[in-house]
């Protein structure tokens, strides 16, 4: 999300950065293209005309235009206005209430909203501790509540037993006392969902609201959506009042404006992001960070984080050691391979590296992309465990077996073969020139020759 946003704010800052000085006019000017860019990224019109209107007032002040980097203290403006037009801070779910305390979710069919009471049923239950309960009462949708329950065996979460006939209210009702009885802290209630808005909708959200008093009232919106996502937001908070935003989908190919006009059109903050299909794909919304990577800086905290969460220490240790002796193999190589899916894939990692348009211009003309990495993987994993860790026995016959056995050419065996060697002469080099060695020798492997 966020990429042609990003690219077309990049080139205009880019611009501004190379210009010794500025005046008003070519202030303006950029300013008409960032107004540009947000409305075809699908950001609300009145959201654009008075975020361009304060970052003007502030812009052609006499302090920048005669600073020393006019430029540079523009794009710092237009930073500090996205993260407040985003919500300023990171909002975490309020969880001080009586157990057990109700979360109620509530959006339109298809925006994710089962999957999304899932993904943060689980995640309060491994990093709070909490003792979830999940409870569908949607009995439009054929296999809703059968949906919600098979989740909840695969995340090990307790999910409500069905009873047939019951109506919305019922089962709301029916969750809360079984919550009070069993000792849950917290109950998740999945409300049905509708392909538009309407009035059975509203009305029955609204009883079921009323029933169980919920702490959070969660509006799970779909990001891939556009500018229905703001109508949709701001129509449940005027009927329901809603407390917060999950977005969905924010992997996909999304423009981005929802995001940045769900907070300012209803003043509730975007607490949780999906980022993947997994349940674990879920994230905090971080409106300084998500500014950050709009504007090309990258997100160095979350990409320390996601690597917290996802790289397994032992196997880290283990891996440096091989490093510090130069005993790098392929299994080595494959394994990187699959933590880097495991973070987000090659482009979800460049996307949170500050300043890497060109690498990733390099990275597209070379042809490196998410398939060449899969490929790369299916190629080591087709290798015998003798052949990855003494990569010299892999000659003509084995190559064509490998090739044949991973679905790919012998060239792209080849060429895999000449990415690694040149990986373990630069750990060699590396070694010799100790830690700034990395920096002199440079980075060959992925972007070699092909």
């Amino acid at each position: 999300m966020f990429q042609a946003l990003s690219d077309r704010l990049g080139g205009v800052f880019d611009r501004l950065r190379r210009r010794g000085a500025l005046n008003e006019g070519d202030v303006d000017a950029a300013l008409r293209e960032i107004r540009v860019a947000l409305l075809e990224a699908d950001v609300a019109l009145g959201v654009v005309k008075r975020f361009v209107d304060e970052v003007r007032a502030k812009a052609v002040g006499q302090q920048v235009l005669r600073s020393v980097t006019p430029g540079q203290m523009v794009v710092k403006i237009v930073n500090d206005h996205l993260v407040e037009m985003l919500g300023g801070e990171a909002v975490e779910l309020n969880l001080r209430a009586t157990a057990p305390a109700a979360i109620l979710m509530v959006g339109l069919q298809g925006s994710g909203k089962t999957t999304s009471t899932a993904k943060i049923a689980l995640r309060l239950k491994e990093r709070e501790r909490k003792k979830v309960l999940m409870a569908s009462v949607d009995v439009h949708r054929p296999a809703a509540q059968e949906q919600l329950a098979q989740l909840g065996r695969q995340a090990e979460i307790a999910t409500l037993p069905v009873v047939f006939g019951e109506m919305p209210v019922q089962i709301a009702r029916r969750a809360m006392e079984v919550g009070r009885r069993e000792g849950y802290d917290l109950v998740f209630i999945d409300t049905a969902g509708r392909l538009h808005i309407d009035d059975a909708l509203m009305d029955e959200a609204c009883r079921v609201r009323d029933a169980v008093q919920p702490v959070e009232t969660l509006l799970v919106a779909d990001a891939m959506t556009g500018q229905d996502a703001v109508n949709v937001a701001t129509a449940f908070n005027e009927r329901i009042g809603i407390t917060g935003i999950v977005l969905t989908r924010v992997d996909g190919d999304a423009r981005g404006g929802a995001a940045l006009s769900m907070r300012a059109v209803t003043g509730k903050p975007i607490k949780l992001v999906g980022v993947g299909e997994k349940l674990d794909a879920l994230e905090v919304f971080h409106p300084d960070r998500i500014a950050s990577r709009i504007l090309g800086m990258g997100d160095v905290v979350g990409l320390v984080e996601r690597a917290a969460e996802t790289i397994e220490q032992e196997e880290a240790e283990k891996l440096a050691a091989k490093l510090e002796k130069g005993n790098f193999d392929l299994s080595d190589f494959g394994s990187q391979l699959r933590q880097m899916r495991k973070m987000g894939g090659l482009s979800g990692l460049m996307a949170m590296l500050p300043n890497v348009k060109d690498v990733q211009r390099q990275m597209a003309n070379a042809g490196v992309n998410e398939a060449m990495l899969s490929r790369q993987e299916a190629i080591i994993l087709s290798m015998t465990a003798k052949e990855r860790a003494r990569p010299e026995l892999i000659k003509a016959s084995r190559k064509q077996r490998i090739a044949t056995g991973s679905g790919t050419k012998v060239q792209d065996v080849n060429r895999l073969l000449k990415q690694f060697q040149q990986m373990q002469t630069m750990m060699k080099r590396v070694n010799k020139l100790g830690q700034k060695g990395l920096m002199r020798a440079g980075m060959p492997g992925l972007m070699g020759p092909r």
